[in-house]
């Protein structure tokens, strides 16, 4: 193999490294793999070239326009840091590294929530083994798990952090997502007698306990009705392999309905997840089958009790929903106490992605892994806030909806009654 086919080899490589493990990073942690996967086939190719040559002194000419070519091709500084290391002082460097390593996922084992999960797994009604567990405890695959989840890492990086291959770690990945998913039902679940209760929180400030007392039709609040999208990688077939536009660029600017999934939920005042929906963003439901499940099943509504939601949801008299179009005061002012709750919503969206930041983008083709990993972030998302380990994250604005969904006489109904007498108690309390 001459210099040029050595050099393309080592260009083609770089690229299928980046193509098979690209996630959409920042420019700068772009920039570094690309900077370290470049160093590491160079360096193994320079030193296996000249380990070749040590044995036929004297070493040819091709060896220094070899050395000049990868100087112009990825610079000095690679170059200097592949060649000034010799291979037993960088032996020595990965094993310190790989010791200290061990040493911090040996420490992360010993928190509470790792142990916690653990026991669920170990726990659970599934006794199946979980694929590719052969090397690892149930703790440090929780850990694993946990890892892939929270950070936007690799499986290259994760690989090498614990020394596992790679295919391997996502046999022991989607293993612990399938079991967590067997977890749902015991932790996200609808609150029934006591329980609903005590879950209840008030619709608004304004109405005092003299109002509620004498039953004037003010509801209170079990949760909060919303949705939420997840980017995945589109399935093979959906893309348009004759455009020359970047994937992640025609994702942006055309949004495909199944370059998402749609994560319905209703969270109580804590922000725990009540009900959880994962559907293909080409399924727009927006709460239609809940509103049916909860007519069919009126007893799991407590009396006088209902949920929020924002425009766009279906109006009912368990499902209260704003005003929308031109509006007086009265209507305004029932906007803003719902908003006031949409914002719980908002909150625990934002700290389900800020915990699990996977989430910001699934570089997942298929929809029932990907639907794996959603459902196990709700499900932790839970446990985490059951053991008191909170993550407070950024709230996004939400986008404005003008368009009211479908809406039912009882729902106009209880609407207007309550819109009455909180601008009633608005007025009283001014006046």
């Amino acid at each position: 193999m001459d210099v040029s086919e050595c050099v393309l080899s080592a260009g083609r490589a770089v690229l299928d490294m980046v193509e098979r493990e690209w996630q959409p990073l920042s420019a700068g942690e772009l920039e570094h793999r690309l900077d370290q996967a470049v160093e590491e086939i160079l360096e193994s190719q320079l030193l296996a070239k000249l380990e070749k040559q040590s044995h036929r002194p004297p070493p040819p000419p091709t060896t220094t326009i070899y050395v000049q070519l990868l100087q112009n091709q990825v610079g000095p500084q690679v170059l200097h840091t592949a060649t000034t290391s010799s291979p037993s002082e960088r032996e020595e460097e990965k094993e310190e590294e790989e010791a200290a390593e061990s040493q911090e996922r040996d420490d992360t084992v010993d928190n509470p929530a790792i142990k916690y999960i653990s026991d669920l797994l170990q726990s659970s009604k599934s006794r199946t083994r979980m694929a590719g567990r052969a090397r690892l405890s149930m703790s440090h695959t929780v850990l694993l798990s946990l890892t892939l989840l929270s950070e936007r890492v690799s499986y290259r990086t994760v690989s090498r952090r614990f020394q596992l291959e790679k295919g391997n770690i996502h046999r022991i990945f989607f293993s612990f997502c399938q079991r967590i998913n067997m977890l749902e039902e015991r932790h996200i679940k609808w609150p029934a007698g006591k329980e609903a209760v005590e879950a209840l929180f008030p619709f608004s400030k304004l109405i005092g306990k003299k109002e509620l007392e004498e039953g004037q039709g003010v509801p209170q609040v079990l949760g909060v009705l919303g949705h939420t999208r997840i980017p995945i990688r589109l399935p093979i077939g959906k893309h348009d392999v004759e455009s020359t536009v970047p994937e992640v660029k025609r994702m942006k600017m055309e949004a495909p309905p199944d370059s998402w999934l749609n994560l319905e939920l209703v969270c109580d005042i804590r922000g725990r997840f009540l009900h959880c929906r994962i559907s293909k963003g080409s399924h727009v439901d927006r709460g239609r089958a809940l509103r049916d499940k909860l007519k069919q099943n009126p007893e799991l509504m407590p009396s006088s009790s209902c949920l929020v939601a924002r425009a766009g949801y279906p109006l009912t008299d368990q499902i209260l929903t704003p005003y929308t179009g031109s509006h007086g005061p009265r209507e305004a002012l029932f906007n803003k106490t719902l908003e006031e709750h949409f914002q719980i919503l908002d909150q625990a969206i934002a700290d389900l992605r800020a915990r699990f930041r996977r989430l910001m983008y699934l570089d997942i083709g298929n929809y029932d892994r990907a639907r794996a990993v959603v459902l196990t972030a709700c499900v932790l998302h839970n446990v985490f806030l059951d053991l008191g380990q909170v993550v407070q994250g950024e709230k996004e604005e939400a986008t404005p909806q003008d368009e009211e969904g479908e809406v039912d006489d009882e729902g106009v109904r209880r609407r207007d009654s309550i819109t009455d007498l909180l601008f009633k108690s608005f007025n009283h309390g001014n006046a």
